[in-house]
C-alpha cells in the first residue's frame, strides 16, 4: 500500500476495519514478543528459581531501555502521523531519519555507562547475594545490545504510525522466531545454561534490527536516510512532546518494578519470582489492549491531522469494545487456570502461592487498564502532552509508587499482590475526566 493509498484508507475508510487491519499485525507482534518472554522464562524456570528471579529483576532495565526506543519511535511517529494526515511529506521524511540516529546515539550512552556500573546497578534494582551472578550475566548481554533493541522500536513504532503495520510486524516476528529456536539449542545443546538466554535473546534483537532497517525503505515507507538528520529545537520539541508519554509510562515501570523488587526481596527469592512472573504473564494480556491502542493510533493522528475528528471519537469507541471482549474471553480463562499457568512456568508450591492471587487481581483490573491506555494513546498521539503525561505516569508511577510504599507496611505481602490492582482503578478515575475533556474541546 503506497502513501496515497495509506491517506485516504486511514481517513475515508470504514473505522472498523482501518482499526483492525491496523491492530491485528501489532497484536501479533505484541503477542509474539510476549510468548518468546514467556519461552524464556519457561526455559529458565528449568535452571532454578534463582534464574527465573534475575530475569524479573532485569526487566525493569530492558523496560527502561525500550522506554528510549519508544520515547523516539513514538515522539516520531506521531508527528509522521499528522504530518502525513496533512500531507507535508518532507516535514516528516526529516523527522524520521533524525529521530532514529538519535536514538541510537543516546542508546549508546546508556549501554556504555550500564557497563561501568554493572554490579551496582545489579545489586540496585534487587538482587540478593545467590541472584545476583546471574543478574549480572544477564545485564551485560543486554547492555551490549542496548543501541539494537531501542532501535528496533523506533523503527517499528515510525512503520506503525505511517500505516504499514504489517511490515512493522515481520521484524519482530522474525527476531522472536530465531529466539525461541536459538535459545534451548545455546542452553542445553551447547551447554551455555543461562548465559546461552541471554545471548540468544541479544541475536535475536539483532536480526529484528536489521529485517526493519530493510523493511523501513519498502512499500512506502519512509527511509531512513543519514542525509536527512536534521537535529533541531523543532525536531526534538516535537518528539518530546509526542515522546514524553511513553518515557514516563516506561520509565515509571522501571522504578516501580525496582521497588517492587526491593520491597519483595524481605519475603524470599520465591516472592520475588512469583511476582515477577505475574508481571511477564500478565503483560501478554495487557500486550493485546497494547496492540489494539497501537493499531488506533496512526488511525488517530492521520485524521486528527485531516481534522476528522468525528472519526476519532468512533475510533476511541471501536478500540475500547475490542479490548473489551478479548478481555472478557482470555481473562476469564487465565483467571480460572491461574495457578496452572504459574506451575508450568515454575514449579515451585511457594511461587505459585505468592503468584496466584496477584495475577487474579491484576485480571480484575484489566477493565480499568484498557480505558487508561485507549486515553494515553489518544492524548499522545494528538499532541495533548500534559494530560498524557498525567495518564501515562498514574498506572506505573505517581499511584502505584506510594501504593507499594503504603500497602506494603498496612498487609505486607498481601499488599504487594494488590497494589497494581488497586492502581488501575485509580488511574481509571484520573483517566476519566482528562479524556472526556478533550473529547468535548474537538470541533464537531
Amino acid at each position: 500500500m503506497d502513501r496515497t493509498d495509506n491517506y485516504r484508507f486511514l481517513t475515508t475508510g470504514p473505522v472498523g476495519k482501518v482499526i483492525l487491519t491496523m491492530a491485528v499485525p501489532t497484536v501479533i507482534s505484541m503477542l509474539v514478543s510476549s510468548i518468546y518472554n514467556i519461552v524464556d522464562s519457561y526455559y529458565v524456570g528449568m535452571l532454578n528459581t534463582q534464574a527465573t528471579a534475575a530475569v524479573g529483576l532485569v526487566f525493569p532495565v530492558m523496560s527502561l531501555i525500550q522506554a528510549v526506543g519508544f520515547f523516539f519511535g513514538q515522539g516520531s511517529g506521531t508527528y509522521i502521523s499528522r504530518e502525513l494526515g496533512a500531507k507535508h511529506q518532507e516535514n516528516a521524511e526529516v523527522m524520521a531519519s533524525t529521530s532514529f540516529f538519535s536514538s541510537i546515539i543516546f542508546s549508546c550512552l546508556i549501554g556504555i555507562f550500564g557497563l561501568i556500573f554493572l554490579d551496582p546497578i545489579s545489586r540496585f534494582i534487587g538482587s540478593t547475594p545467590t541472584i545476583l551472578p546471574y543478574t549480572k550475566t544477564y545485564l551485560l548481554v543486554m547492555l551490549i545490545a542496548t543501541p539494537l533493541y531501542a532501535g528496533s522500536f523506533v523503527l517499528n513504532n515510525q512503520m506503525r504510525f505511517q500505516g504499514n503495520a504489517s511490515r512493522a510486524m515481520y521484524g519482530l516476528l522474525i527476531g522472536a522466531i530465531v529466539n525461541v529456536i536459538l535459545v534451548p539449542i545455546l542452553m542445553f545443546a551447547v551447554g551455555m545454561g543461562f548465559l546461552g538466554m541471554a545471548v540468544g535473546t541479544a541475536v535475536s534483537e539483532a536480526v529484528a534490527f536489521v529485517v526493519l532497517l530493510r523493511m523501513s525503505s519498502k512499500a512506502g515507507n519512509i527511509a531512513i536516510d543519514i542525509r536527512k538528520f536534521r537535529p533541531s529545537k523543532e525536531i526534538f520539541s516535537n518528539i518530546v512532546g509526542g515522546g514524553t508519554p511513553s518515557l514516563v509510562r516506561q520509565g515509571f515501570a522501571s522504578v516501580a518494578v525496582v521497588l517492587l523488587n526491593v520491597v519483595t526481596r524481605e519475603y524470599g527469592d520465591a516472592a520475588i519470582a512469583g511476582l515477577s512472573l505475574v508481571g511477564r504473564i500478565s503483560f501478554m494480556l495487557f500486550a493485546v489492549m497494547l496492540g489494539i491502542g497501537q493499531g488506533y493510533q496512526p488511525f488517530c493522528g492521520f485524521n486528527y491531522g485531516a481534522k476528522l475528528y468525528g472519526r476519532i471519537r468512533q475510533g476511541f469507541s471501536f478500540a475500547m469494545k475490542a479490548s473489551l471482549l478479548v478481555l472478557a474471553v482470555a481473562g476469564t480463562l487465565c483467571f480460572i487456570f491461574a495457578p496452572q499457568i504459574l506451575w508450568i512456568m515454575r514449579p515451585d508450591p511457594d511461587v505459585v502461592k505468592v503468584g496466584t492471587l496477584a495475577f487474579r487481581c491484576n485480571i480484575v483490573a484489566l477493565p480499568f487498564v484498557a480505558f487508561v491506555t485507549m486515553s494515553n494513546m489518544t492524548l499522545q498521539t494528538c499532541g495533548k502532552t500534559i494530560p498524557a503525561n498525567i495518564v501515562a505516569s498514574c498506572r506505573n508511577g505517581i499511584v502505584f509508587i506510594p501504593a507499594i510504599l503504603v500497602m506494603s507496611p498496612l498487609l505486607e505481602l498481601l499488599g504487594l499482590q494488590l497494589c497494581q490492582a488497586v492502581t488501575d482503578f485509580v488511574s481509571f478515575l484520573v483517566a476519566l475526566p482528562l479524556v472526556t475533556h478533550f473529547f468535548r474541546s474537538l470541533k464537531k
